[in-house]
């Protein structure tokens, strides 16, 4: 009992530097346990080598960064590092709402415009705004859930897609009072919105505003619609594809392969860009915190809708726990508040972040595999990280 006391007493006597970097390596082994951990349990039923994970905190020069495993499934490949890259999904819907939310900015256009007024060519949704398409509630069917759109991907994955045969995948449908409806299609039309508003590609506004920008140090986040360049996927992991959900079920000859070397054509304005987790929590702190949008787009960008209802929310609630904005979602979770967070999926990856505005904290995870919905336990890894954080006393 004595020498116990005499530790104690010690340790509290340390200089508040020393304290610090204790407690910082105490953190990065537990994180470093929690992704090995997770990694040991889950590989086989999520299909995954690899796992990335990023901290971002206050009154610290760099993030936390831990990475674990190996960039192809089986213990094969090199092993990860927290500058490996990864498909960040439909994260990349953010891009997209904050090119159009700077377009309105400079007066190019207004989110309350329509379809008809854009994208003449598409009557039957004449009547849609932009504000629609980017929080969800259109009625615009999304086209990755035709499995005629899969079936023709899956036999010719290298195919590279344009944004008009996508579109017409599900033109002219409707799915009439369907409250908010996840679609691709949305941001695909959005994507289309942003090339007639600026006179320039998609991909060039992408780049020029954000990833080329060096206030906002993107220097490892990339946009290619189709393949991305030798450079670029020399650094990625491989991600593979691991669903038998039935409406996946057109992806079949897919099942178990690497996606690395696919078209993301499939994806584009909707989920495209390609990140490190270090940079989707950059992407946050500039987007949440920073100068990206002008304050009237911000507070846009931040009005949410009910994912149960499609109806406008002021917050989310005990009785209405997730709601959306222009390309981010807000969740109230019983143990951290409410949060931003986004699940970005293609067909080999997922990239996951959190972002507590109240304590000025944001994490993101990265893996290389889409699995079965039932077999996607990320959330329980987001929550172990949080919990890891609280203990230290950094939320």
């Amino acid at each position: 009992m004595f020498a116990r006391f005499i530790v104690v007493v010690l340790a509290a006597m340390l200089p508040a530097s020393v304290q610090a970097a204790q407690t910082d390596a105490a953190l990065r082994a537990g994180l470093q346990s929690d992704l090995s951990q997770y990694l040991a349990t889950r590989a086989k039923p999520e299909h995954i080598s690899a796992i990335s994970l990023s901290i971002s905190m206050p009154g610290r020069a760099s993030n936390i960064n831990i990475a674990v495993g190996r960039s192809q499934y089986g213990g094969k490949g090199a092993p990860i590092t927290p500058d490996t890259l990864y498909q960040i999904g439909s994260n990349t819907k953010s891009f997209t709402s904050a090119a159009i939310l700077q377009l309105e900015a400079e007066g190019k256009l207004n989110i309350d415009q329509t379809v008809g007024k854009w994208l003449p060519q598409y009557p039957a949704w004449k009547n849609i705004t932009i504000r629609r398409l980017l929080n969800m509630t259109s009625d615009i069917p999304t086209y990755d859930d035709v499995p005629s759109m899969l079936a023709a991907y899956a036999a010719d994955p290298t195919k590279d897609w344009t944004g008009k045969e996508l579109v017409a995948v599900v033109y002219p449908k409707l799915t009439p009072n369907a409250g908010w409806l996840y679609s691709n299609t949305a941001y695909v039309l959005s994507g289309m919105i942003i090339e007639r508003a600026s006179g320039h590609s998609y991909a060039g506004e992408i780049r020029r505003r954000f990833l080329n920008n060096p206030a906002l140090g993107l220097t490892s986040t990339y946009y290619d619609q189709n393949l991305p360049p030798a450079g670029v996927a020399d650094r990625m992991t491989s991600g593979y594809f691991f669903s038998t959900d039935p409406d996946n079920a057109a992806l079949a000859p897919l099942l178990g392969k690497d996606m690395l070397p696919l078209s993301l054509s499939w994806a584009q304005a909707a989920g495209a860009v390609v990140s490190t987790p270090q940079e989707v929590t950059r992407w946050c702190r500039a987007l949440y915190e920073g100068s990206v949008l002008a304050p009237k787009q911000h507070k846009e960008m931040e009005t949410l809708v009910s994912l149960a209802s499609g109806k406008a929310i002021t917050i989310t609630t005990p009785q209405d726990s997730r709601g959306f904005g222009l390309g981010v979602g807000e969740m109230l979770l019983p143990k951290m508040g409410r949060v931003w967070f986004y699940e970005g999926e293609t067909l080999g990856y997922r990239m996951t972040y959190i972002y507590l505005p109240k304590k000025n904290v944001v994490w993101a995870v990265g893996l290389n595999s889409q699995p079965n919905k039932k077999e996607d336990h990320v959330g329980q890894l987001m929550t172990a990280v949080y919990n890891r954080l609280h203990a230290a006393g950094k939320v």
